[in-house]
């Protein structure tokens, strides 16, 4: 007999989670399923990273990019709402 995950078989959100695989509050294991999050009750889809306990996440400023190449980052204050789709 195969053991198949259920849909509620998902691991918990964390408190802050960031898309940088080299950050240290990236998890892979919560990227294997869709994860929204809300900004003061509207649905972002351009978060980077962020953290429900301080209220913030970060997003890219446009097209910006620093000199290694990667987006330059804002971070928007508010209440923070994390959940899986």
């Amino acid at each position: 007999m195969t053991d198949t995950a259920a849909p509620t078989d998902r691991p918990a959100i964390p408190d802050h989670l960031s898309i940088d695989p080299r950050s240290p509050h990236h998890d892979a294991a919560v990227f294997q399923h869709d994860i929204g999050i809300r900004l003061n009750g509207k649905e972002r889809f351009d978060v980077a990273e962020y953290c429900i306990s301080e209220g913030w996440v970060k997003v890219p400023a446009g097209r910006t990019v620093d000199r290694k190449g990667n987006p330059v980052m804002i971070k928007l204050k508010g209440t923070v709402e994390a959940f899986y789709r």
